[in-house]
């Protein structure tokens, strides 16, 4: 191999028809990119290819080309539709050998449970012959790696788990030992509700003086916006600094800090303080569909009761304070009584002490039922969130109208 120099070029290649047509998510490309990136190694780029022989030879041969590392992910199983070996046999003119080590690996796996060895698994243990054998002490495919065209090729298999236990104690030890990592980098993320990405931006670059070194991200998945500050651990100072100052410019906006989980992370956020101030809740829903009381379940939240009610409320309170007093709950917590044709809904909160409603209206473009129930999830739980903190219940929300 040539010397590589920084920076690194590192690619990720994801082979089977069922990630290209997009029958399932490919987590694992996911995965590795924040994986590596905690360790201080960026992705570059990343590709996806089908189950096709010709198609697999010739994306090998044009993408190790222009990467010094080639993570290759996928195709190393027991059917005619695993072709990573094969192609990467050819890629670099070589043949299929079998690697009497991970046959054996092989026929102890299986007789440890009681079963005879299928023949079509010997196919897992022919290598090209210049691959080195990755083990894998999950499963039955190993990885591998060799070098075509000057770039080190990493073989790995598809199932999340093997994947993952290979990449931490195979691979990446591999990768820090020919590119020595100088300097890790840091990220820090927070999401917030109620401000469009661009009015997001605008106030952040044209108020404040950010460094070349250090960058800005923004990541919009609806209704929530993803804010990314991502520089070098050296200059954490600079980097807090810049930092502060953004979480004063989205203060109002600001749902939480940490990694964006969406309606996941709000909902973790109010289960904790609903633990901390030891509160239980009842959830009614209607149009959100239950999705509310999913996600707090889902947090570890206090719930002692959950509903969806098919049916419009003349009186909500008066169902709400019911619903509290039969269940010996501290709070009930509900979005009810939308309207499809102009987008009003009643958010409601209700305690012993207090009976809270608010009667809304969604501004924003016309969304798909998933999205939409969504939107007002994440309305319902930010308004506990902020009751919990003592907080205005409706904060600044571009698409949100306040009624009543």
């Amino acid at each position: 191999m040539n010397q590589i120099k920084d920076p690194l070029k590192i690619e990720m290649l994801s082979t089977g028809d069922e990630v290209l047509y997009g029958q399932i998510v490919d987590t694992n490309a996911a995965w590795l990119s924040d994986f590596l990136f905690e360790e201080g190694i960026s992705i570059t780029s990343r590709h996806t290819v089908g189950d096709d022989l010709l198609t697999l030879v010739d994306t090998l041969q044009e993408r190790s080309l222009h990467n010094d590392i080639l993570i290759v992910n996928g195709g190393l199983g027991p059917t005619s539709d695993d072709l990573s070996a094969q192609a990467a046999a050819q890629a670099n003119n070589e043949s299929l050998v079998l690697h009497d080590e991970w046959l054996k690996v092989l026929e102890r796996y299986f007789l440890n449970r009681g079963r005879k060895m299928p023949s079509s698994n010997i196919k897992q243990a022919m290598l090209p012959q210049s691959a080195t054998l990755i083990d894998n002490p999950i499963g039955t495919a190993c990885g591998f790696k060799m070098v075509i065209n000057n770039c080190l090729l990493f073989f790995t298999p598809g199932v999340p788990s093997e994947f993952k236990e290979m990449i931490r104690t195979s691979i990446l030890p591999d990768i820090k030992m020919i590119y020595p990592i100088t300097e890790r980098k840091l990220c820090y993320r927070l999401t917030t509700m109620g401000r469009t990405e661009s009015d997001l931006g605008m106030e952040i670059e044209t108020s404040l003086d950010i460094p070349d070194f250090i960058t800005v991200g923004y990541r919009a998945a609806m209704p929530i916006i993803e804010l990314k500050l991502t520089g070098p651990e050296s200059k954490k100072s600079e980097m807090d600094s810049a930092w502060h100052k953004i979480k004063s410019i989205v203060a109002d906006n600001l749902l939480c800090e940490g990694v964006n989980q969406g309606i996941s992370g709000l909902a973790q956020v109010v289960s904790r303080l609903l633990n901390e101030t030891n509160q239980s809740i009842v959830v009614i829903e209607q149009q959100s569909a239950g999705v509310i009381g999913y996600h707090l379940l889902e947090a570890n939240a206090p719930v002692v009761k959950s509903e969806v009610v098919p049916f419009v409320m003349e009186e909500p309170l008066n169902y709400f304070s019911q619903v509290l007093q039969n269940q010996k709950a501290d709070i009930a917590l509900g979005v009810v009584n939308f309207q499809e044709k102009n987008t009003e809904f009643t958010l409601v909160i209700v305690t012993k002490n207090q009976e809270l409603h608010f009667k809304l209206k969604y501004t924003g473009r016309v969304q798909n039922n998933k999205i939409q129930q969504q939107i007002l999830s994440a309305i319902a739980l930010d308004g506990l969130r902020r009751y919990l903190l003592n907080l205005p219940i409706i904060g600044p929300n571009v698409w949100l109208e306040l009624l009543v």
